[in-house]
């Protein structure tokens, strides 16, 4: 059995090389409608855990960010339960209110919210507290959410040039942004980046 564990752990991570992301639990959502490179997707309610990081570099919020949230998630919480790995790891600039989207909070405060969502199977009751006191549990509201999905390694420059591009997108047509637009990750940085899924994000309403 335990080579078995050995092996398998091998073959998921020589899949993740490639962009495979078997068994990894993504978000539910229902496409309702496709603008040219857009998607807009609705999103059902869910759990995230959540840190706030100061940084003036977005790079180092990020790692910074997904270090707090991996402590939580591989037993740093008060029962010491280990939780799935889900995608994407969300990220946006600003701090982001208790129930609003990803990417409601303006630009431009040197904060940057790092968000992992909850495996489904996980209520507020059953969802172990983080030790950590600067990881949050949230409730996601249901969203309404635009997506442009794009490949390669996601810089700071590249994230930001992925945002752009899709406000602007989205600036003729009957969905218009309902806030700063943010960024969702996929893929373990050994992914080879031509194979990787990042999208950037934002909250949207009809016009």
């Amino acid at each position: 059995m335990r080579l078995f564990a050995v092996l398998s752990s091998v073959l998921l991570g020589a899949c993740t090389v490639v962009g495979v992301r078997s068994g990894t639990e993504e978000p539910r959502f229902e496409v309702i409608d496709q603008r040219g490179a857009v998607e807009i997707r609705r999103y059902s309610p869910r759990l995230a855990a959540e840190t706030v990081v100061a940084s003036p570099s977005e790079i180092a919020a990020r790692s910074e960010g997904f270090r707090r949230l991996a402590g939580y998630i591989f037993g740093g919480n008060q029962t010491a339960a280990k939780i799935a790995m889900t995608a994407p790891v969300a990220q946006a600039s600003g701090q982001i209110a208790m129930t609003a989207p990803v990417g409601a909070s303006p630009a431009g405060d040197g904060k940057w919210t790092i968000r992992f969502f909850m495996p489904a199977t996980f209520t507020r009751e059953t969802l172990p507290v983080p030790n950590d006191p600067l990881v949050r549990i949230v409730d996601v509201p249901a969203e309404t959410m635009g997506v442009m999905r794009y490949s390669g390694v996601a810089s700071a420059d590249a994230a930001a040039e992925q945002r752009a591009a899709l406000l602007t997108a989205l600036a003729s047509g009957p969905w218009q942004a309902a806030g700063d637009a943010g960024d969702w990750f996929y893929d373990p940085p050994w992914t080879l980046p031509p194979l990787r899924r990042n999208e950037a994000v934002v909250a949207v309403v009809r016009r």
